[in-house]
Parts: C-alpha cells; sequence; structure tokens
C-alpha cells in the first residue's frame, strides 16, 4: 500500500538536499546576498605603464594585487589617461598629457576594472578627439563610465547596473580644469565647484539617481595635489552628498591617500591615493603608499570594509607585506581617527 507520508519525506529530503547542494556550490557572494566591490585611486596606463604593458604583458601592472582585485565582483578607479592614438595635443598649458593605447583596455578589464571615472584633469589631454574614442573604447568593451561625455548631459549621466541582484548607480564629478566643464554643445567633464551652494544644486540629481540604487557611489576628482587632510569645506560637502543620499563617496586627485570617514554608517573615502601610475616618487609624502577598499553590502547598507595596503614601483602595484603593510595601516588608522570614530582594525578590517 503506497505510504503518504513516505513519499512526502521523501520529497522534502530531496528538495532539502538541492537547496544545500545549490547554496554551498553558489559565489559566497550570493550565499550570503551581499557583495563585495573595490574602489582604487587614479589610474595611469600610459607612458611608462604602457611601455610596460607592451614589453611584459597586461598582467604585468597589477603585481601581486591583481588576487584581491580579482575578488571583488567589480572595481572603480579614476582613469587617469586617454584611451586614443591621437597626436592632436589639448593647447592648453600642462605639464603632462597621458594617452594610453586604446587596447590597453584589456588591462583593465583583467583587473576587474568595470567603472571608470573620466572627470578629471586628464580627461581632454587630446582634445575632443581623444576623449570621443576614449569613450567609444569603453562602450565597446562595455566598461561603465561617468564624469564626461560629448556634452553636459553625457556628462552627468549615471551609471547605473546590476551586479548579483544589486543595483548600482555612480556619478562622477570634478573641480579640476574649469575652461574643460562640458556645456549642451562642448565636450568635457562634469565640472562643479566645491562649496554648499553647489551640493544644493545637485542635491536634486543625487535624490534622483539614488532612487534607481541600492548603492549610489559619487566618484569625485577634487582638490589639489599632495593635500594630507580634507579641508572643512570638502568634509561638509562630502557629508551635503550622504545627507541628499550617496551611500559612498569616492575620492581621488591628491596623489596620497588619506582619511576614511564613518558618516551615518556611510564611508567616505576623501583620497584614494594613485593606484597604478609611474610617477616619481614624493619621499615625504610617499605618492607610491596606496590601498584597495573593499566594501561588502547587502540589503541592509554597507556592513564591512578591507583595506589592502600596497606599494606602487616600477609601474606595477603589489599588495605590501610585513612591516610595509603594518606601517601603511597605521597610518590609515592615525588619519582616519582625526576625522571620525571609524575602527579599523589592525588588519586592516572594519566592520559595522
Amino acid at each position: 500500500m503506497f505510504n503518504n507520508n513516505a513519499f512526502k519525506i521523501q520529497n522534502f529530503l530531496v528538495v532539502f538536499f538541492y537547496i544545500l547542494i545549490m547554496n554551498t556550490t553558489l559565489p559566497a557572494d550570493q550565499r550570503r546576498k551581499s557583495i563585495t566591490f573595490g574602489l582604487g585611486g587614479d589610474v595611469m596606463i600610459g607612458r611608462n605603464v604602457g611601455e610596460s604593458i607592451l614589453k611584459k604583458g597586461l598582467m604585468y601592472p597589477w603585481g601581486s594585487l591583481l588576487t584581491s582585485l580579482r575578488s571583488t565582483s567589480f572595481n572603480l578607479v579614476n582613469l587617469e589617461s586617454t584611451l586614443t592614438k591621437s597626436t592632436k595635443k589639448n593647447p592648453q598649458p600642462k605639464a603632462f598629457n597621458f594617452q594610453s593605447d586604446p587596447k590597453n583596455i584589456e588591462a583593465l578589464l583583467k583587473a576587474h576594472i568595470q567603472v571608470v571615472n573620466l572627470a578629471n584633469n586628464h580627461s581632454l589631454d587630446f582634445e575632443d578627439e581623444g576623449l570621443e574614442e576614449t569613450l567609444n573604447v569603453l562602450n565597446k568593451n562595455n566598461m561603465y563610465h561617468v564624469g564626461a561625455g560629448m556634452n553636459l548631459e553625457q556628462a552627468q549621466k549615471p551609471a547605473i547596473f546590476t551586479k548579483n541582484g544589486f543595483r548600482f548607480a555612480v556619478l562622477g564629478f570634478t573641480d579640476n580644469e574649469p575652461l574643460w566643464a562640458a556645456t549642451d554643445k562642448k565636450p568635457g567633464n562634469n565640472f562643479i565647484t566645491i562649496n554648499q551652494k553647489t551640493a544644493e544644486s545637485i542635491k536634486p540629481l543625487i535624490q534622483n539617481t539614488k532612487k534607481d540604487a541600492d548603492i549610489l557611489i559619487v566618484s569625485l576628482h577634487w582638490g589639489p595635489n599632495w593635500e594630507e587632510k580634507p579641508s572643512k569645506e570638502f568634509v561638509n560637502f562630502a557629508h551635503a552628498l550622504i545627507d541628499a543620499g550617496a551611500d559612498v563617496i569616492h575620492g581621488h586627485s591628491a596623489h596620497i591617500f588619506q582619511g576614511i570617514e564613518l558618516y551615518k554608517n556611510k564611508l567616505i573615502f576623501y583620497s584614494c591615493g594613485d593606484l597604478l601610475d609611474d610617477y616619481k616618487v614624493e619621499k615625504l609624502l610617499r605618492n607610491d603608499e596606496t590601498f584597495l577598499c573593499i566594501i561588502t553590502v547587502d540589503k541592509e547598507g554597507i556592513q564591512k570594509l578591507q583595506l589592502v595596503p600596497a606599494l606602487i614601483s616600477n609601474e606595477q602595484v603589489n599588495q605590501a607585506e610585513g612591516q610595509d603593510s603594518k606601517r601603511l595601516i597605521e597610518k590609515m588608522q592615525k588619519i582616519s581617527k582625526e576625522l571620525g570614530p571609524i575602527k579599523i582594525d589592525d588588519e586592516g578590517l572594519w566592520l559595522r
């Protein structure tokens, strides 16, 4: 005689073990219903870095940091060089004009860099032609970009995308190069000035963008080089953007890392420093010292930050080890403590 209870138990066990197997074979981010992403500072893949890619391969620039870069669902950086073969340099007097062969975008993709900020002081180094080619190369390779465009609408447009069920939005701004500000009829950057009036004026953009996203990241190429800490005006500006709906402030431009602030359970990176370049090292301020900042979020918001200390040398970035790692983390602990009560442990970890 057919035993209905036994049949139910058998079905239950089949379903139970199916769920168990599926749960253990899914990526960790999906099992925990969370996702990790990385933030890095300025990435310059022209000049000697481009030569190293040509001679030593696409993986060379990322050194031993590659494992951490690839551990995230995506990484966001400030792209500090155009992707163009144009020879038409911008006539505006500048010390450096950065460009990289368009095919070097593969080096970015190999490191899970899938989103770039273009709002910076190098986006028009090779005039409108160089910016247009850069945009075309990024679009062709399905890389999200913000902060610059062939008109103001494009420059202001957020990148909105979904990863593992999480909806992300990114906005890009810069206070560098006012002459490169995009207009309705002119290519350029999403230029702003850093003050409370500007914060109030872009508040609707922040609010409307946040409506479409679980996590909103605002990427800012702001402030002068070699500043060791943000001014009060910059702190107030960052706070205003968080108050308007931003979840993460991704700052860069100083060439050195600044402190991290926890404000209303949101994260403010005032400057992520440089992540990759061939620049001369400033021996006191150490622009060769940096971090990859890996953030974990779930549907409740930001849950974890893991700082991965790194050092740049010979056109390559490598994860710092031993005393170098300890020194960089202690430095970040000290300068972040001055900004507020974020508790970063000796392994570079912050937990909500």
